[in-house]
């Protein structure tokens, strides 16, 4: 299920949002990928091994080299849709990221996405992750 954090519903993305930049948030490891409307793919980058204020530095490097629309960020769910902890720390998290760069943040449910990821044998499960919910977001837009 994709929604909108702090825009519009995806059905109404515009042009304008090409580049994005995924977040699969972690409290441990923040996995991370870029992608492009154009082609509705994704490529993983390297995770990030930082919490707190080092963590959004090292999100802010990543902005600054990709220079991305919008942010795109996983929010957990149990497999049955119930919210529980770390969706509301993700839920948290894509409301600092707006409020720090000024972005439009967009959810998208990532039940499963680690678990694909691992079963595809990637070495960086949460970069996979994150490439994961990216292009589930892309594959959503008009």
């Amino acid at each position: 299920m994709t929604q909108a954090v702090f825009t519009p519903p995806v059905a109404t993305v515009g042009a304008a949002l090409n580049t994005f930049l995924a977040i699969d948030f972690g409290q441990k490891r923040t996995g991370v990928a870029v992608g492009n409307r154009l082609l509705r793919t994704a490529q993983p980058l390297a995770s990030i091994q930082a919490q707190g204020d080092a963590r959004f530095a090292q999100i802010a490097l990543r902005l600054r080299e990709w220079q991305p629309d919008a942010l795109v960020i996983g929010v957990p769910y149990h497999p049955d849709g119930a919210s529980h902890e770390n969706t509301v720390r993700a839920k948290k998290f894509g409301r600092q990221l707006h409020g720090r760069f000024g972005l439009p943040v967009f959810e998208v449910d990532e039940r499963y996405s680690t678990t694909e990821a691992l079963q595809s044998g990637a070495r960086d499960a949460d970069a996979a992750a994150a490439c994961i919910i990216l292009e589930q977001f892309l594959r959503s837009l008009p």
